[in-house]
């Protein structure tokens, strides 16, 4: 195959929220751009109003069109069923390559495309984790099940693709070493979000902006916060930005704690949008793989006090004067007072904007993603570790 040669590519996930949702938006938009034509397979029942928008943006780049149904979120025999059905369906699209994120649309991609290899197609299958089961504790019945299915499902797998080194290490510690392809690339952003937010005239001190489950940690930031009032010895102000069906409990603590006037929520609105709204963002998630909106924030010129979990430090640089251990209220609330206290300290501490642009670039990404395919396709994948680590260089 020519590597000019126009790609018939499928992404499949489960829920158009967030990073994936995000990480496939630019993938479907830079290939398009390239010539290559793209389509999208996704749950019907989760996502929003400010979601079904992020469709509409997108469909133009779509030329195979948005196919979607009914997707449970954990793995199960009913997947296999689902991905028998669907499989007229992907069939008719005639894919070149078949893209999985996160461990749902990994199940369908590998099940589907293995069908496929049956009717003789050449397709080529693709599983991108983005943490996804490697959330799930090892020592745990649970997670020691998924990562049973993930090993298994492994061998119908042409490559998979790691979006930060946390990725590929929690793979090698949960899963084993890959016994097939692999590489790693990581996420990046359109040119025009290296553009710096200004703040509003009634910025807020602290932004969350997130999913709202305590797995992205919403709750330590309420409690930090609350914290981080009494170091300062004044009050201070924050702003949530997010959906999920946990939003109404914190809510509730909200108010609980009396903080319902100082803390405002808002449903899910483009991050520029909401950057803002707060002088400072903060990530206080209990685990992450390589967070789209801690790339963005840095982008946009924000400063950030972060978790150091997953592929964060890979972002943010290793020793980060802005890191907390997740989990801990004390140690966050400390770093947000010190952050009222010295308002030059985070700013003074963010990545070199140069650099930071030249490694997050989503061109780049899709660049190194397009190669990925055709290299797979023109069968000059190898599977031995050396042979693919060489290509990382």
């Amino acid at each position: 195959m020519a590597a000019h040669e126009p790609l018939r590519i499928l992404h499949c996930f489960r829920s158009p929220v967030g990073g994936i949702f995000r990480h496939v938006r630019d993938l479907a938009e830079e290939h398009a751009k390239a010539g290559h034509r793209v389509g999208i397979l996704c749950d019907s029942t989760t996502g929003g109003a400010y979601e079904d928008k992020l469709f509409e943006t997108i469909m133009p780049h779509l030329a195979l069109g948005l196919t979607r149904l009914p997707i449970r979120r954990s793995l199960g025999l009913s997947d296999i069923t689902s991905a028998l059905k669907t499989f007229g369906e992907v069939k008719n699209l005639q894919p070149d390559v078949l893209h999985g994120h996160g461990a749902k649309g990994g199940a369908f991609v590998r099940l589907i495309g293995s069908r496929l290899r049956v009717s003789r197609s050449r397709v080529a299958r693709f599983y991108s984790p983005h943490g996804g089961s490697l959330h799930y504790d090892e020592r745990t019945l649970r997670g020691q099940a998924y990562f049973a299915i993930e090993r298994l499902l492994e061998r119908w797998t042409d490559s998979l693709v790691f979006v930060s080194d946390y990725e590929r290490r929690t793979y090698e510690k949960k899963i084993g070493v890959p016994r097939t392809a692999w590489r790693l690339i990581h996420n990046g952003l359109r040119d025009n979000e290296f553009e710096p937010v200004v703040d509003d005239p009634q910025a807020v001190d602290f932004l969350y902006i997130g999913m709202m489950r305590d797995l992205k940690g919403p709750d330590v930031f309420i409690e930090a916060l609350r914290r981080a009032e009494q170091l300062a010895g004044r009050p201070l102000r924050g702003v949530m930005v997010g959906d999920g069906e946990d939003k109404p409990r914190y809510q509730a603590r909200l108010d609980l704690l009396g903080m319902g006037d100082r803390v405002k929520m808002h449903d899910a609105m483009p991050a520029r949008e909401a950057f803002a709204l707060a002088r400072t963002v903060v990530i206080p998630s209990r685990a992450e793989s390589m967070p789209y909106i801690v790339l963005e924030a840095v982008a946009a010129g924000k400063p950030v006090i972060s978790t150091e979990v997953g592929g964060i430090p890979e972002i943010l640089g290793k020793g980060f004067a802005g890191f907390v251990p997740p989990g801990d209220i004390e140690a966050l609330a400390g770093a947000m007072a010190h952050a009222i206290a010295d308002p030059q300290w985070l700013p003074d501490a963010m990545p070199d904007m140069t650099a930071f642009r030249a490694n997050f670039s989503a061109q780049t990404m899709a660049d190194r993603m397009a190669a990925l395919y055709q290299e797979c396709l023109e069968g000059r994948l190898r599977n031995s570790p050396g042979a693919v680590a060489s290509s990382l260089s």
